[in-house]
């Protein structure tokens, strides 16, 4: 039978990160940039983490996993413990992340539909040529078609 380690809150950077899915280094960032409290230390100047600072990095890194900026993150953190501001701040928080993700989607479709056109064009005109032909290397050289992104 497989026993489960019990968390008591005295972890370790490397007990955390396993815990979290962050990386040794990220815990140390955020530990940098204020984003998580400075852990306590041992006598032996070890790192220790309590529980509840492994559910502040558990929501972090959601946060990031969902492209928010460390900006955006630092807000989500203050309001996910604030009681007398509104929920409205996360939701205008999440729709105009949301609103950049489209904005971004849009980009990479136009990005994609120029790609195409490279592909197709020289399909047409120049596969297998000499390589200082190709209407690809000739268009991104001349910039006359293709994304503006």
């Amino acid at each position: 039978m497989r026993h489960e380690k019990v968390m008591t809150g005295d972890l370790s950077i490397g007990d955390l990160a396993k815990r979290t899915g962050c990386s040794v280094p990220t815990i140390r960032f955020y530990e940098q940039i204020g984003l998580i409290r400075n852990a306590a230390r041992t006598a032996g100047g070890r790192r220790i983490y309590e529980d509840s600072d492994a559910k502040l990095l558990t929501f972090i890194r959601r946060c990031r996993d969902f492209g928010f900026s460390v900006e955006q993150v630092r807000d989500l953190v203050t309001l996910s413990v604030s009681r007398d501001r509104n929920c409205n701040e996360a939701r205008n928080l999440a729709s105009g992340h949301l609103q950049s993700v489209q904005d971004k989607i849009a980009e990479m479709k136009e990005l994609e539909r120029a790609l195409e056109e490279f592909v197709e064009r020289c399909d047409g005109e120049c596969i297998g040529g000499p390589a200082a032909e190709c209407v690809i290397l000739e268009d991104l050289a001349e910039g006359k078609r293709g994304c503006r992104c």
